[in-house]
């Protein structure tokens, strides 16, 4: 073989295995909308329950999921849009409905009673859906999921989360929040 032949491969070696790693990263750093969601007032989404009382009104106060629609299925007043809004903002649309010829001033609260649901994919013990806990961080989360593979690389995930309709994906710490709902993807560490 001769010497620029060896070369040649060498360099088409080189090529390939930058080529590799560099498919490796086609995640971005989390945008600054990613870590601005976290410290805003809960938006409601399907999967949620929540608890919502009506004072002295024992027949309407329960527990209501929304639904895949985002609305919350509410006695008396119907379908209530409920996707992409605050806990205040829907205890007054529910108060303002309930005016409408139901009751004179009602008394409305709403208190999130289960968060829709974090999955958890790649190289942790045990990939599946699991319980959103308020405060959770990405290592929590981590740990509910069995821990980390040992092919796990532990030094920060991608998230997939929706801000404000669009879904985007960004890599995170392993020590950063995560919201009800996200996404998290151990990758494999190579090497």
């Amino acid at each position: 073989m001769t010497f620029a032949r060896l070369k040649t491969g060498s360099a088409l070696a080189a090529l390939s295995l930058c080529l590799a790693i560099s498919g490796c990263s086609s995640y971005q750093p989390a945008p600054k909308a990613f870590h601005e969601a976290s410290i805003q007032p809960y938006r409601v989404d399907s999967g949620d329950r929540l608890r919502i009382s009506v004072f002295e009104q024992a027949g309407l106060t329960g527990s209501y999921t929304v639904d895949q629609a985002g609305y919350v299925a509410f006695p008396l007043i119907g379908a209530v849009p409920s996707r992409g809004h605050t806990l205040p903002e829907m205890e007054k649309t529910i108060a303002s409905k309930l005016r409408e010829g139901y009751l004179r001033d009602p008394d409305v609260t709403i208190e999130v009673d289960r968060y829709r649901s974090v999955f958890i994919m790649g190289e942790v013990g045990q990939a599946g859906q699991y319980s959103y806990v308020p405060g959770m961080t990405v290592q929590n989360a981590i740990a509910v999921a069995g821990g980390y593979s040992p092919r796990a690389n532990q030094a920060n995930v991608d998230v997939t989360r929706k801000i404000n309709g669009r879904v985007l994906t960004g890599r995170v710490s392993i020590s950063d929040p995560i919201m009800a709902g996200d996404t998290i993807y151990v990758r494999e560490r190579l090497f």
